[in-house]
């Protein structure tokens, strides 16, 4: 149970946001408006509040840069993406929750003694859903693409990025001062400051010690978050000056070092195949592995309906490589299985929210089944429409760049675009086992999209990238920034 200091946390951080617009440049106050929420802000505490979706540590940062950008700060916001692909995909997330809504006003019934109609023996159920559920589940769907839409208009610039590789990287070095101690003394600091326990902690014992959580809703959350922050130090570490290049790589080696201690498997691989990639393999590789990586992520639903994903093969791997691993991996395999049967019955537009898509107890209402990856959840919430237009938002800026790559050669993409481009591609990946997906996750698609966009003007010719241009170049003619 979240104690008072979880809820004042969740309170004050409009406040905070608006301080950070009021002492920092933009595109530094957009990054750490949102990623300081999903860092410190308490996990699962939230206020409910009828008819609009629960506010959290997600939605309330979201909602709060976008207000003060609206009517805080003197800059023309245009939250609506230049590329019609974008336009499409934007349109489709947010207005599937409209067929999904309208096509599950049932309720799922769980009883007993079912064969003795006309009398029900009714246990318990989940209601269906009505029209008014529409604006709810409306304004979820669009606070969730907040990050990606103002990313892409104040994040695509050469400065922009290099501000959200350089806070990913910093975010990391402050987050393994508390990790380094959860990994010490067990994973506390939640308990310590917010007053509860925000998963099972018999999770967070792994190979005789513990893993670190800290703020995040799981540990492989946070060993994730770990392998973005050295992604981005490798990145920052390749383009630096020869007198802080030195510096640079110690920053790798401490985070590498870290992300070991995190006794995540999979974000352990990505550290360690995608750092030295990063470090020294030419921009074509980085791009063209991270378009790779997407088109992975978005076929694998279509691979799994058609059994054409080698499950076995793959579980055999892992028992190779770690026998509790690989049975963890064959629970999410068969949880998978239940599931897809279960998104099979509502295949293009889901079952909608409140557990709907869960495989349950028949009689008791009990869940039988968890989701894990991320694309499981948005197939069986939204079916098909939700999926393609999710994942397909995310992949599109790393097509974009690798086509604009191909068209114009290497020389024409700036060198702090592919790690950032790994770092979606590898994120997406890990959503096919984990519900990864987080506002930083949306961060990084917008600043990439709105990059796109900017080499890729619909009408015009390609520019190549200018390595002096400042984040605040296109929004200056736009008005001089004053915040309220």
């Amino acid at each position: 149970m979240p104690n008072g200091l979880a809820y004042l946390m969740l309170l004050i951080w409009p406040l905070v946001c608006l301080i950070l617009f009021r002492t920092q440049k933009l595109d530094r106050a957009l990054i750490w408006s949102i990623l300081g929420g999903y860092l410190f802000l308490p996990p699962l505490a939230e206020f409910n509040l009828p008819l609009v979706p629960a506010m959290d540590k997600t939605s309330i940062p979201n909602l709060s840069v976008l207000l003060i950008l609206l009517f805080g700060v003197k800059y023309r916001v245009n939250l609506w993406p230049d590329a019609r692909l974008a336009q499409l995909l934007v349109a489709g997330l947010v207005l599937s929750a409209i067929p999904t809504v309208l096509t599950n006003s049932d309720p799922i019934i769980f009883e007993v003694l079912r064969n003795t109609d006309p009398i029900v023996f009714m246990v318990d159920q989940l209601p269906g859903q009505s029209v008014r559920d529409i604006g709810s589940v409306l304004i979820a769907q669009l606070l969730s693409l907040v990050p990606f839409l103002l990313a892409r208009q104040f994040l695509a610039t050469e400065s922009g990025l290099r501000e959200l590789l350089t806070a990913f990287m910093v975010g990391a070095l402050i987050y393994s001062v508390p990790s380094l101690i959860e990994i010490r003394l067990s994973p506390q600091m939640n308990v310590w400051i917010y007053g509860f326990f925000q998963h099972s902690f018999e999770q967070m014992m792994r190979d005789g010690g513990f893993r670190p959580i800290v703020f995040l809703p799981h540990g492989l959350w946070l060993a994730l978050f770990v392998c973005t922050g050295l992604i981005a130090a490798a990145g920052l570490a390749r383009v630096a000056e020869p007198e802080r290049r030195l510096r640079g790589f110690c920053v790798v080696a401490y985070l590498a070092v870290l992300l070991v201690l995190c006794k995540s498997l999979a974000s352990l691989a990505y550290g360690m195949v995608l750092t030295p990639l990063v470090l020294f393999a030419p921009l074509r590789w980085q791009v063209r592995l991270a378009l790779l990586f997407a088109v992975v992520a978005v076929v694998y639903p279509m691979l799994r309906n058609f059994q054409l994903i080698p499950l076995d093969a793959i579980i055999a791997q892992a028992e190779a490589i770690n026998p509790a691993r690989a049975q963890s991996l064959e629970y999410r395999f068969n949880n998978e299985e239940q599931l897809l049967a279960r998104a099979a019955e509502k295949p293009l537009f889901g079952w909608g929210g409140w557990g709907r898509s869960l495989i349950r107890d028949g009689e008791t209402g009990q869940i039988l089944s968890i989701p894990d990856g991320r694309w499981i959840i948005i197939f069986g919430t939204f079916g098909w429409l939700g999926y393609i237009c999710e994942f397909g938002l995310l992949a599109l800026p790393l097509a974009m760049l690798a086509l604009y790559m191909r068209r114009h050669g290497e020389a024409a993409l700036s060198p702090l675009v592919a790690p950032l481009c790994l770092i979606l591609g590898v994120t997406m990946v890990d959503m096919l086992l984990n519900a990864t997906l987080t506002p930083l996750t949306w961060l990084t698609a917008g600043a990439l999209l709105g990059h796109a966009e900017r080499l890729m003007p619909r009408g015009a010719a390609a520019p190549r990238h200018a390595l002096g241009q400042t984040a605040m170049s296109r929004t200056r003619a736009e008005g001089k920034r004053t915040v309220l």
